[in-house]
């Protein structure tokens, strides 16, 4: 990254010049003095390329609880604040899955309006937390498997629902590692009671030998 800022900074300072060099000039020597100037012009335009390049990258980020992105078409979460639910079209989100029931406490009460008016699919699965079932994650696959060509953001209200269910839909469809793909429930929990029942029997119904922790 430092090289290529340099660069960045080393020909944003060359366009600066009036004109090109005939070949009746000969370069002029430059002392030790113009030198230094030279190379603290050049790292102060690094820095601020940088720092401009750091606004740009946060500010493209979800802002949202417990957030884990898992691939760059992949995000899982808890609930979105409406200011970021409202930017989620300019962040290249194509979808949003929501977990939870709408009658929750934390539930954004106008979500459906404020996704669907950026352009985006809209879909909600009311999971309820304390009876997690195997028709929630059927339900679940069938709507990730037709957004798969869109970025999605699968939420709920503290990223337990949502984590877990892309992380058995990661490994019984996307049929990637267990260890490596728990590493984002991880991030956010460790599920217990019906939730570990849930994960454990369809890891087994699909063959899979891990054993959440």
């Amino acid at each position: 990254m430092g090289g290529t800022l340099y660069i960045f900074a080393h020909r944003a300072l060359a366009s600066c010049h009036c004109g090109p060099l005939t070949s009746n000039v000969r370069p002029r020597k430059v002392p030790p003095s113009e030198r230094h100037h030279q190379t603290a012009a050049l790292l102060a335009a690094a820095v601020l390329f940088g720092a401009s390049t750091a606004i740009v990258a946060a500010d493209s980020a979800l802002r949202a609880p417990n957030a884990v992105p898992i691939s760059a078409k992949l995000v899982t979460s808890g609930q979105p604040s409406v200011d970021a639910l409202s930017k989620l079209s300019a962040q290249g989100f194509g979808a949003v899955i929501y977990l939870a029931p709408p009658t929750v406490s934390d539930a954004v009460p106008d979500e459906a309006e404020i996704v669907r008016k950026q352009g985006l699919e809209f879909v909600n699965i009311s999971i309820q937390f304390g009876k997690p079932t195997q028709a929630d994650f059927e339900s679940f696959v069938t709507a990730m498997n037709r957004l798969s060509e869109r970025k999605v953001l699968v939420h709920c209200q503290v990223n337990m629902r949502a984590s877990s269910m892309v992380f058995l839909y990661r490994v019984i469809v996307g049929r990637e590692q267990p260890e490596q793909a728990y590493e984002a429930v991880a991030k956010v929990w460790s599920p217990e009671g019906p939730w570990r029942n849930l994960l454990v029997t369809q890891l087994r119904k699909a063959g899979v030998a891990f054993e959440p922790y």
